[in-house]
């Protein structure tokens, strides 16, 4: 079973240069204490859950409105059911980006091998070495870089992206993530917002002037390098 818990029915920013809307998956692996979705990824079972047929209903009406579907989580490959949705969002005529954190290099294959999904957005969360800490949880880092490096050669549409606040990317931080990514095609640094479903506290962000800062390190490595949020 597939259970949708968030439903954006129009949105100009999460699909670059599309008009689209947003679904979102509960469940994540990671506990990323900065992560301002920490219902879906904590209690996605006390969220609400959007009927499979009026998502699809909403999207059949809005065809011609819409360019494509966003599919965010939480993190989605999680659910062995995403090719399924992607499958039926695929019918409607819509483009699919999907959102992951890059830690199921399989499901992310399969999608692109299938031809389900047409851009992938993948958090980068920090430098190798501070991995697990700004994660929150144990991992196999060996598992992001592989599918770092199946983005980075494959056939599909891609960027990288970091959330950066004050307390877990410092400048040698960034230096480290530029080196690991040299060559990719896009990577954005994301100002960090609070929310009210925080899945911990105390954290800080970094000015727009400081952000910039950060790009130009990075602009010697990287294709596109930009800036959100701020």
């Amino acid at each position: 079973m597939i259970r949708i818990h968030g439903f954006n029915k129009l949105t100009l920013l999460d699909y670059p240069g599309k008009v689209a809307c947003t679904l979102f998956l509960g469940h994540c692996n990671f506990r990323c204490p900065y992560c301002h979705n920490g219902n879906l990824v904590l209690h996605p079972e006390q969220e609400p859950v959007i009927p499979m047929e009026e998502i699809l209903g909403t999207l059949k009406k809005r065809a011609k409105i819409l360019d494509g579907v966003c599919v965010s989580g939480g993190e989605p490959t999680l659910n062995p059911r995403l090719p399924w949705l992607m499958e039926n969002i695929r019918r409607l005529g819509l483009a699919v980006k999907l959102d992951t954190n890059g830690s199921n290099p399989e499901m992310v294959e399969q999608l692109v091998g299938d031809g389900l999904v047409d851009y992938v957005a993948m958090d980068i969360k920090n430098s190798p070495r501070r991995y697990e800490e700004t994660a929150g949880v144990k991992l196999d880092v060996t598992r992001i870089n592989d599918t770092v490096e199946f983005l980075r050669k494959g056939p599909v549409d891609y960027e990288f992206r970091t959330t950066v606040t004050r307390e877990f990317h410092t400048r040698e931080d960034i230096l480290e993530i530029g080196k690991w990514l040299a060559g990719s095609r896009r990577y954005f640094l994301q100002a960090y917002r609070e929310s009210d479903q925080m899945i911990g506290s105390g954290f800080s962000g970094y000015s727009r002037e400081q952000l910039e800062n950060f790009r130009l390190l990075l602009l010697d490595k990287i294709g596109e390098v930009g800036i959100r949020g701020i």
